[in-house]
């Protein structure tokens, strides 16, 4: 994996890790302008997937009060974070690793 470049001019790893830095914005950002390299579409793909779904939930849980507020608070918020530090330490290394689901659909889409 290490040594092949992307379309932007990162390591391949390197882009694939880039794919989770700011969530759905940076995966949608590379789906846009990486077309070739697999590795990263994959990536940039379940970003975009996870973490909108992720930034769509905690919206609409923060719009129910107290209880909707504790779930974004005390679940959505520490997914996120652990799914964030997951996804990006794996991408970094090379692997393909997929989140259930999202991983699923990411694969076929790329």
């Amino acid at each position: 994996m290490q040594g092949t470049r992307t379309a932007i001019g990162l390591d391949e790893n390197l882009a694939g890790a880039l794919a989770y830095a700011l969530g759905w914005v940076t995966g949608a950002a590379l789906l846009i302008t990486e077309r070739e390299n697999q590795y990263v579409r994959f990536h940039a793909m379940q970003s975009t997937i996870v973490f909108g779904v992720l930034s769509g939930l905690w919206y609409v849980l923060a719009a129910i009060p107290f209880l909707g507020w504790a779930i974004s608070l005390f679940v959505v918020l520490p997914v996120s974070a652990v799914l964030w530090l997951l996804l990006l330490y794996k991408a970094y290394k090379g692997e393909r690793f997929k989140v259930p689901v999202a991983g699923d659909i990411a694969e076929q889409r790329v």
